[in-house]
């Protein structure tokens, strides 16, 4: 197992050095904020300006950067990196307050749009918003933000399938034929309307009342002009996504449900002639580090000359003799452990057959949680397959 999957770090190692882009999707619990942020820290030891955003709402990326908040503006990590690191947490709704004032055509009609009561509650509550303004982001960090890598840490799975395909059903939107009516100038729009138009119009305002029918009127007059910006940027996003400096990491953790999950994007991506570019198998038991055991290898509890510890005690005079019962405890622990990562191999062999010939990295379960910039250096490790630029001997893998 080994040998088979995880001697293709320096292919990862190009993702991060050739890549403009990487978005890291998996389902929830497979630590892929962690990795996100390994990625972007991997970035700038490698000498690039990265930048890392997040549309998780949880604040795990600015505790392990150090930071006592994150915002809507890329904030820089100071570390001992010939690059330069920063970090971006999503404001959905400010991103999308941006993105009115950029395609205004005045101040007035951004102010009218702003203040209107049906957009307040479309930032907030309407479904793919969030996920759009994320793409927006990258969009904005990757063409004006003057980085050469921005590593996107998206929602659990289902939600990221939402995020590749905003960009999409905000165009489609906009292209819809009733949009478009509305949209037309007044007295063109009141000629074109219908019977049967109108009679919807006041059904709305007699059960949702005509408070929220005006919201909408309103909304749409102040929107008129706006749509061909909106449409455009759609354009580019879903283009950047497409184009080649973009790569899609999976993020997965080697359990069956996780496993489940990745297949079902990775087939999701493919319908859109997107592969994945690479596979991250986090916090896996049989993939030891360099000064752990290998799995098939002599056990903590096993001397290398095969006899039993018991005997090997025996052959000193000093040390005491183990407890058989602790002893026994041990070897059981040993046995489930083994069934356990036979079962993980089992699973990340499966999912890694499938992605071929993209490239798998193995990040084994460290025994402390990554809470600060020296866990995410240990896990930076573990995906470029050895020491960084910045340990010059000096910083041993935390494990």
């Amino acid at each position: 197992m080994r040998g088979a999957v995880d001697g293709t770090p320096s292919d990862f190692s190009a993702l991060v050095t050739g890549k403009s882009v990487i978005v890291c999707c998996g389902s929830g619990g497979t630590g892929k904020t962690t990795v996100s942020a390994a990625i972007g820290l991997a970035g700038a030891e490698q000498g690039r300006k990265t930048c890392v955003v997040t549309i998780d709402p949880a604040r795990r990326l600015a505790d392990a950067l150090g930071l006592e908040n994150l915002d809507n503006t890329p904030r820089r990590i100071a570390g001992d990196w010939s690059g330069e690191l920063s970090a971006v947490m999503l404001d959905a709704k400010g991103t999308f307050d941006d993105l009115v004032a950029r395609y205004s055509q005045s101040s007035e009609q951004a102010k009218r749009i702003l203040q209107n009561r049906l957009y307040r509650n479309l930032t907030s509550a309407l479904s793919g918003t969030q996920e759009y303004m994320a793409m927006e982001k990258l969009y904005e960090l990757h063409s004006e933000g003057g980085f050469d890598l921005v590593v996107v840490d998206t929602p659990p799975t289902r939600h990221a399938l939402d995020f590749v395909d905003a960009p999409r059903r905000l165009y489609s939107f906009l292209e819809n034929r009733v949009f478009r009516l509305v949209l037309m100038p007044t007295r063109v729009y009141m000629k074109a309307m219908t019977f049967a138009a109108h009679a919807l119009l006041r059904t709305i305002s007699r059960v949702a009342g005509s408070e929220i029918v005006e919201d909408a009127m309103a909304f749409f007059r102040a929107f008129e002009g706006m749509e061909e910006g909106f449409r455009e940027r759609a354009r580019r996003v879903e283009d950047l996504l497409a184009d080649p400096g973009t790569a899609f990491v999976l993020v997965v953790a080697p359990r069956e449900d996780s496993i489940d999950e990745a297949r079902f994007f990775t087939r999701r991506l493919a319908e859109s002639s997107i592969a994945v570019s690479a596979l991250v198998v986090n916090r896996l038991f049989s993939n030891f580090g360099p000064d752990q055991p290998t799995v098939g290898g002599p056990s903590p509890t096993q001397p290398a000359d095969g006899s039993s510890p018991v005997q090997a005690r025996a052959d000193e005079r000093d040390p005491p003799l183990p407890d058989p019962l602790a002893y026994e405890e041990l070897r059981r622990n040993l046995e489930e452990f083994l069934v356990v990562a036979t079962r993980e191999e089992r699973y990340v062999a499966e999912l890694a057959g499938e992605v071929a010939p993209a490239p798998v990295v193995l990040v084994p379960f460290l025994t402390e949680d990554v809470h600060d910039i020296e866990g995410l250096h240990a896990v930076a490790r573990h995906l470029l397959g050895g020491q960084l630029v910045s340990d010059r001997g000096s910083h041993p893998d935390r494990q």
